[in-house]
């Protein structure tokens, strides 16, 4: 019997990346937090909602560039240190954040605090080669980025709903608490010594002059832009269109992060058989389908219904096309990877910072056309990567 269950025990995951997963679910927490609770923070520091949005833009955007530039600046750090220290800065930054005083202190703590989310997902990652066999680092990998889609289930209505009975600086707090739980089960669980190998410079410039490489990650881009130029401002949009409350804007994220959930465990299920390239499309038209049925929803059960096709796309088709990158280049997937990061923050950044200038202007009612177009582009670009991918360019 003991025989038998050896090769069993041998595949099961380390506990050594739950710490890792509940990592990832409160980093993922904390960059939700804002979009859940747009309309308090608009609505207590006296700013239009237009101007709030400038939070996520900016955190974005910071995100996108921070991922590869501090990449190289902690690849020799212990990682046990590395990954506790970013956890205990993001607790005293969401802790600061939820003390400031007006808008204009509030943007520039929140873009500080946006410091460990470039940090800590990617370099979790790059640890697991250290901390699990080779034929277990891609289940360790959808793993541990299992906490980026529990926080849009369970962190991301949490917010919302902490946000709306009790103040968005209750929201933020919360986020500090959990980032403190976070730093202490990380420096309790990981082992000392894990440094994974720097980016190397060849590396790089392999990535950068990969003509299907670099289309690829355009996808990302564009995808990522034509989600955020309306997911952003989803709270305000649904206060203004349809008067939701904060607890059906709650149960509004939840059923999304219950559909994106099941969307991600379906695209693991058949991405094998369907292909990388395809799955991201089929992905991509989902979410296009979704924008272009947005005005049926004169009501909060049929904005949940158009947004199922939404939500079934939004993660899975990141994970496709984490795949995709890996696929068109193993050799490069740790560029790859890193590049595709920093894409959908700048994805983030662009949408968020389309959908406020839009706003400004009056145009709340059409930011689901915007998403629509970003979202047709990105399949363009999809096929496009495809064919370059085909023909070796």
């Amino acid at each position: 019997m003991s025989a038998l269950a050896a090769p069993a025990a041998r595949e099961r995951l380390p506990a050594v990346l739950w710490p890792l997963l509940f990592g990832n679910f409160v980093i993922g927490t904390g960059v939700m937090v804002v979009a859940g609770t747009l309309n308090e923070i608009s609505r207590e520091l006296a700013v239009p909602v237009s101007t709030a949005g400038q939070l996520i833009s900016a955190g974005a955007l910071l995100m996108c560039v921070g991922a590869p530039l501090l990449a190289a600046v902690v690849a020799g750090w212990d990682r046990r240190r590395l990954l506790s220290c970013a956890m205990l800065w993001y607790a005293l930054m969401h802790l600061a954040c939820a003390l400031a005083p007006g808008f204009g202190s509030l943007l520039a703590l929140r873009v500080i605090a946006l410091v460990p989310p470039a940090i800590f997902t990617p370099q979790a990652a790059a640890s697991l080669g250290l901390l699990v066999a080779p034929s277990q680092r891609g289940r360790a990998i959808t793993f541990i980025f299992l906490g980026w889609s529990l926080a849009s289930v369970i962190g991301m209505p949490l917010s919302a709903l902490v946000g709306g009975l009790l103040g968005w600086r209750s929201a933020m707090l919360m986020v500090a608490g959990l980032s403190l739980l976070s730093a202490a089960w990380v420096w309790r669980a990981l082992p000392e010594g894990v440094k994974p190998p720097a980016l190397s410079r060849a590396a790089w410039q392999q990535t950068l002059r990969s003509g299907a490489l670099m289309v690829a990650v355009a996808v990302t881009v564009l995808s990522a832009a034509g989600q955020f130029v309306l997911f952003s401002y989803m709270a305000p949009y649904l206060r203004q269109q349809l008067g939701v409350a904060p607890g059906a804007l709650s149960l509004y994220f939840l059923c999304f992060g219950a559909f994106g959930l099941a969307g991600n465990v379906l695209m693991t299920r058949h991405i094998d058989r369907l292909g990388a390239g395809r799955a991201v499309m089929i992905g991509l038209g989902l979410m296009a389908a979704s924008m272009l049925l947005f005005p049926l929803g004169l009501s909060l059960s049929l904005v949940m219904a158009v947004s199922v096709p939404w939500a079934l796309g939004c993660f899975s088709t990141n994970s496709a096309q984490q795949a995709r990158l890996v696929g068109m280049a193993p050799a490069l997937a740790s560029a790859t990877v890193a590049l595709n990061s920093s894409a959908i923050y700048a994805g983030q950044a662009i949408g968020a910072a389309t959908g406020g200038w839009m706003i400004a202007r009056g145009g709340m009612e059409w930011l689901h056309w915007a998403g629509l177009a970003g979202l047709l582009a990105s399949m363009a670009a999809s096929a496009l990567a495809s064919r370059f991918a085909a023909s070796g360019r």
